[in-house]
């Protein structure tokens, strides 16, 4: 892989990662690219060499959280749901499913912390062991473990609440379907 290629995979990654982070296409952009320029500032003697992965993980972790203690962000719903089924419409019928699931998605994600958000993006969407996310969030073994059982538990729990909606909202249809037969 030549060195273009495997800085594009960096960046690629480096976004997925920063997405999960921020929840905003936008202000990941703004990350990865400050991230790449603080790190190619920073070792200009290095640029053509191999990127590190960790450390530019590590960098985007270390400005999100600079840039949330400085707005002190909150994750805020997008008004316009109208953007996010644009770009998620593959067909007739299928649009209104497709945005209820991203809506549902958002929010068992939201429930998470920004830790248990990350373990959990690093651990399953990513693929890296437990070992490897301790390394890249510089946290102990144990602790990215507890962060992705936690969170596992909390979507788990979020999953089985709707499920229960779901079904009575299911019930509740069906019971009034027969008292207006």
């Amino acid at each position: 892989m030549s060195t273009d290629e495997s800085l594009e995979v960096l960046l690629q990654s480096g976004f997925r990662y920063a997405c999960s982070l921020t929840h905003q296409h936008a202000e990941a952009e703004d990350l990865v690219q400050e991230a790449w320029l603080k790190l190619a500032r920073s070792k200009p003697q290095e640029r053509h060499q191999s990127w590190n992965k960790s450390l530019f993980f590590v960098t985007l972790r270390n400005l999100y959280i600079d840039r949330y203690r400085r707005n002190r962000l909150v994750v805020l719903e997008p008004l316009d749901e109208l953007s996010t089924r644009v770009e998620l419409h593959d067909g007739p019928g299928n649009e209104q499913e497709i945005a209820m699931d991203v809506e549902w998605l958002e929010r068992s994600l939201s429930i998470l912390r920004v830790e248990e958000r990350e373990a959990i993006y690093l651990h399953l969407v990513e693929g890296y062991t437990a070992a490897e996310v301790a390394e890249l969030t510089e946290r102990s073994r144990n602790t990215v473990l507890s962060l992705i059982q936690r969170g596992r538990k909390k979507l788990v729990n979020a999953l089985s609440q709707d499920a229960a909606a779901l079904a009575e909202n299911k019930r509740s249809n069906s019971s009034t379907l027969r008292q207006s037969e």
